[in-house]
């Protein structure tokens, strides 16, 4: 079990090599989840049948996360040069500015459709799996659907981190079962 962790969190560290400081920021609150997972395990065993649908549905959320969030960054591209006298007028302009671009308003309706999932499955599964499979995969999905949209990676350092990523998760999801 611990074996397993360690190759999530090594896999993570690899990852947070090539990120900006924001990244970083995010990946260092996706350690601190799956640490918490850690600490928290449950002692029994998940059938096989109730493991798949709930990891399933972690993946899923995975996806609604990750594949959005460049959308969301896209969407939001502009925010910065609105300017305002005072901070309620900027903050009124600001929510203006975004909620009426279709760019941001879609994908951030997706990711919180992967909120109510992810809240949803959480009541039936294991903690120890929910954390590390949604987190983890977020941040591959992220990556992908960067790439889809032109922006680099970084190095194969990346690549290796994603790599590592999938397999813990792996091994995590296979330790359950």
């Amino acid at each position: 079990m611990v074996g397993e962790y360690l190759f999530l969190i090594f896999g993570w560290m690899s990852c947070c090599l090539d990120l900006t400081e924001t990244e970083l920021h995010q990946c260092a609150c996706n350690m601190q989840l799956i640490h918490q997972s850690c600490a928290t395990s449950f002692p029994y065993h998940l059938s096989f049948q109730m493991l798949s649908e709930n990891a399933i549905g972690f993946i899923l959320v995975a996806l609604c996360w990750g594949f959005t969030n460049p959308f969301i960054k896209n969407g939001s591209k502009g925010l910065e040069s609105i300017k305002r006298d005072s901070w309620l007028s900027q903050a009124a302009a600001e929510y203006w500015y975004l909620f009426t671009r279709w760019q941001y308003v879609i994908p951030l309706v997706l990711n919180l459709c992967g909120s109510v999932v992810y809240y949803y499955t959480l009541g039936k599964a294991d903690l120890s799996l929910a954390v590390p499979i949604t987190n983890s995969l977020t941040f591959i999905f992220t990556t992908i659907a960067g790439i889809l949209l032109g922006e680099s990676i970084g190095s194969p350092r990346s690549w290796l981190g994603m790599s590592m990523v999938v397999i813990g998760v792996g091994l995590c999801v296979q330790s359950k079962a």
